[in-house]
């Protein structure tokens, strides 16, 4: 605004450009944005807002996009490239407003050892039961994996990537068992 006051005032851009490094010291304007401004309040421009551009906006991160993200994540496996492809807006541009806005991340769920209910050993028995009949065929066999005294089916979908899951500040860890 002092600018344009001196620019009202009929004063030259050398005379203002004394005034503010005066006025202001280290922290002044540049000589470049004075004599941009000068210029444009001398044919004037009476506003110091900047003027709307024609394109794509500077950011992506409106409240809507805000608010799609958020709906999107209540899938807690939902990836980021999921979300930004879906909402067509970039893939840093979602990791922001997750991270940034909705304070969420991503964390991968911790094995935690078995201490089995009793209702839990017996559909563990009929899981091994349905396992030695499905094991009739010889091919079967091969994709099993044996350790530490479990059996488990060498196909598990839910690997430790698969797993992650996008929680609150203050949320507890998941838990796979």
């Amino acid at each position: 605004m002092a600018i344009k006051f001196c620019v009202k005032a009929s004063r030259s851009a050398v005379e203002i450009i004394e005034l503010i490094n005066k006025a202001y010291g280290s922290a002044a304007m540049s000589r470049a944005n004075v004599y941009r401004w000068y210029a444009h309040f001398r044919d004037g421009r009476e506003d110091v807002k900047d003027d709307a551009r024609s394109g794509r906006p500077s950011t992506a991160r409106t409240d809507e996009n805000v608010e799609s993200v958020r709906l999107l994540t209540e899938d807690r496996h939902a990836t980021l490239q999921m979300i930004a492809d879906r909402l067509n807006i970039g893939r840093e541009t979602v990791r922001r407003i997750v991270t940034e806005d909705l304070g969420k991340r991503k964390i991968c769920t911790r094995f935690v050892p078995h201490v089995w209910t009793t209702e839990q050993k017996q559909e563990h028995v009929v899981y091994c039961q349905n396992l030695l009949l499905m094991g009739q065929d010889e091919r079967f066999w091969e994709n099993i994996i044996t350790g530490d005294e479990t059996w488990r089916f060498a196909y598990d979908p839910a690997t430790k990537r698969q797993s992650a899951e996008w929680v609150g500040q203050n949320s507890p860890k998941p838990k796979k068992l």
